[in-house]
């Protein structure tokens, strides 16, 4: 299936790659990127997500940034342009001010099997600003990191 609308980068060329081996499987990583953020990422019972190109979805995190006291809610939205079972998820990404500060960015996970585990490559552009770019390349590796860990331990 199609996505209905692409979002047009052209005005937002900034973009960041990261690359992991991981030790979980392509068909596990899958799941995660596409039912079961609350599993790896997401605060528990905020996810809706179905995981069908053109489906929208909406997860939170829970995160206290060096400068606030108290941790904040961060909204998460998006839906899905792109869908390959165990191989490829694109995706929207939207989120507030300490993130994409409101700007449709594009999240794509590649996904490719290797002994062992598989080798993720994720893309995500459309930054609004260096910033807010610059942000996402200290947090991606932390979040895979995090990923590959919570989705190798079955409980």
């Amino acid at each position: 299936m199609k996505p209905i609308t692409k979002p047009d980068l052209s005005a937002r060329p900034l973009k960041l790659t990261v690359e992991r081996l991981m030790d979980t499987s392509p068909e596990v990583l899958y799941q995660a990127w596409t039912q079961q953020f609350d599993r790896w990422f997401a605060a528990p019972g905020s996810v809706i997500m179905f995981g069908e190109v053109n489906t929208l979805f909406f997860f939170e995190t829970v995160y206290r940034f060096e400068n606030q006291t108290e941790a904040q809610r961060h909204p998460h939205y998006g839906r899905f342009l792109r869908l390959e079972p165990n191989r490829l998820v694109e995706m929207t990404w939207v989120t507030g001010t300490e993130g994409t500060r409101g700007a449709e960015t594009v999240v794509t996970v590649e996904l490719t099997p290797m002994s062992g585990g598989t080798e993720l490559r994720l893309t995500h552009a459309g930054f609004p600003d260096e910033s807010s770019k610059n942000q996402h390349a200290e947090a991606w590796p932390i979040v895979l990191e995090q990923l590959d860990n919570r989705m190798k331990d079955p409980s």
